[in-house]
């Protein structure tokens, strides 16, 4: 059996595609876990949360790096970091860092957001981010940051653009941050060292907790002074933790044993896809550079009546007119061909 695989306990369990949240430590990340040694890392004193921002550090190739309990937390400490009060930056409509994360760099540093419209690959179109650099007068906020999102919807960003983008951002003196928490699904789809995507950024999130299945925590990598400053604004927002090394453990587990099995896990999103696009009713959404989802529309009103029957039938999806399902280390090959069996039976 290959590392970080689930064994599932039983038939009754739910197959649950929501989101690559949803996975569960194993029993050799549970065994590393327990054995974690342990310091207060307020104080810098916890050696195993030490290794695993060394441990990071190292492997994006960037000076330092904080853990943190969340990437919404990693990626509000670059904002932070980047910008002052009154700064603003230029992020995708539909990001992370500007939609689903409460609005934490306006309501906590007082920095503006300029949302964009992404592009079909899901890059900001560079002439459009030119656009909206706000002129250097008073009447308007000052732009020092453009935040990039790898993956995103499942797109693995392509690299020279990447290239590109760190050249426009030299050039307009912005910094450039990367909500990386899938860093790792785009390096291995790409078939890339993933310091070939990090090199290009000021600072790189990186989530633990979705496909590489740790059960908590997400790291900031950047410089020794971005850091140091991530590390104050850390604990102003109540995100310094005491014995963090317990959770700490999992991530270098996760990090030391479960990124090339993430292949596996877009093997079986473009298998899901395959299967669904037999179906007539539905219209399966997989570009060439999909990752780990696939999504998937409907005819209004037949989202709720799949979901509820899947819930019924030991499948769990979210619900709405375009739906997205993500596979991940707690899904199998069989758990896909029967996830799909059960979709092909509902439109019978």
């Amino acid at each position: 059996m290959k590392a970080g695989t689930r064994v599932r306990k039983n038939s009754e369990d739910m197959i649950d595609l929501r989101s690559d949240t949803v996975t569960r430590p194993t029993a050799a990340m549970r065994k590393a876990m327990a054995a974690a040694e342990v310091g207060d890392d307020v104080y810098g004193e916890d050696p195993t949360v030490n290794r695993l921002e060394q441990l990071a550090a190292s492997m994006l190739g960037t000076e330092a790096a904080i853990f943190a309990p969340s990437g919404t937390q990693t990626n509000l400490l670059a904002l932070l970091s980047h910008c002052a009060r009154g700064d603003e930056y230029i992020v995708g409509q539909s990001a992370h860092t500007y939609r689903f994360e409460g609005g934490g760099a306006a309501v906590l540093g007082s920095i503006q957001p300029q949302p964009l419209d992404f592009e079909r690959d899901g890059t900001l179109h560079l002439d459009k981010v030119k656009a909206a650099i706000k002129p250097d007068d008073v009447h308007f906020a000052r732009t020092r940051l453009l935040c990039l999102e790898n993956t995103q919807g499942g797109l693995a960003l392509p690299i020279d653009y990447l290239g590109k983008a760190r050249a426009f951002t030299q050039t307009h003196h912005l910094k450039l941050h990367l909500d990386g928490a899938r860093i790792f699904n785009a390096a291995v789809k790409l078939q890339v060292p993933v310091t070939s995507i990090s090199r290009h950024f000021d600072s790189i999130s990186v989530c633990l907790s979705k496909g590489l299945g740790a059960p908590v925590g997400s790291l900031l990598c950047a410089s020794k002074v971005v850091i140091q400053s991530a590390r104050r604004w850390r604990k102003v927002l109540g995100g310094g933790m005491r014995q963090a090394g317990i959770l700490a453990a999992a991530g270098i587990y996760a990090l030391e044993n479960n990124i090339k099995r993430l292949a596996e896990d877009h093997d079986n999103a473009a298998l899901l896809a395959r299967e669904l696009e037999t179906i007539d009713e539905l219209n399966i959404d997989y570009a060439a550079a999909q990752t780990n989802m696939v999504f998937m529309e409907s005819a209004e009103g037949v989202s709720e009546r799949l979901r509820s029957y899947l819930k019924e039938n030991g499948f769990i999806i979210n619900n709405g007119p375009r739906v997205r399902l993500v596979t991940h280390l707690d899904v199998s090959r069989d758990d896909i061909l029967r996830t799909a069996a059960a979709i092909k039976n509902f439109f019978k």
